[in-house]
């Protein structure tokens, strides 16, 4: 998907990659709604990805669930290495953690969520939005004019 932002620059995304813990999920559980945002997502042409560390063993299952793509990475290295082969400069990144720092390096957009399960410090540095929840995140490119007047110089 294009964005047109007013300053002039063009956004092309293609492609979601999204932490589990406390990111995609909060205490091991996908908040509702998430699975129908997902939905609409892929309907829109985006490929959503599930990057993880896998700490709670429970990120097949999820996967599976929301009909997602999912990757392993036990650390930030490794995570970094995962994206740039998704042409990161086409990727949006959402983390909370430490581990995500990888993926905020390498991708065209890094998205913090702050969730009950918190957020590392040291990710904010690398982020270029913070928002509450999944939802929200998920929501910046269902309404492309909320991503659009959030990106806005």
């Amino acid at each position: 998907m294009i964005f047109e932002l007013t300053d002039g620059e063009n956004l092309e995304l293609k492609t979601i990659v999204v932490d589990l813990n406390g990111s995609l999920s909060v205490y091991g559980k996908v908040p509702e709604g998430v699975h129908e945002q997902i939905q609409q997502l892929k309907i829109l042409g985006f490929r959503i990805v599930l990057l993880s560390g896998d700490v709670r063993g429970n990120a097949k299952i999820i996967a599976d669930n929301l009909e997602i793509e999912l990757i392993v990475a036990k650390n930030s290295a490794e995570k970094e290495q995962a994206i740039l082969g998704l042409e990161p400069e086409t990727c949006v990144s959402i983390g909370n953690a430490r581990i995500d720092i990888g993926t905020f390096k390498q991708a065209k957009i890094s998205i913090v969520t702050v969730q009950a399960e918190g957020i590392h410090a040291e990710v904010l540095q690398y982020a270029d939005i913070v928002v509450p929840s999944i939802g929200a995140a998920l929501n910046l490119f269902l309404d492309k004019e909320a991503f659009i007047a959030t990106m806005r110089k």
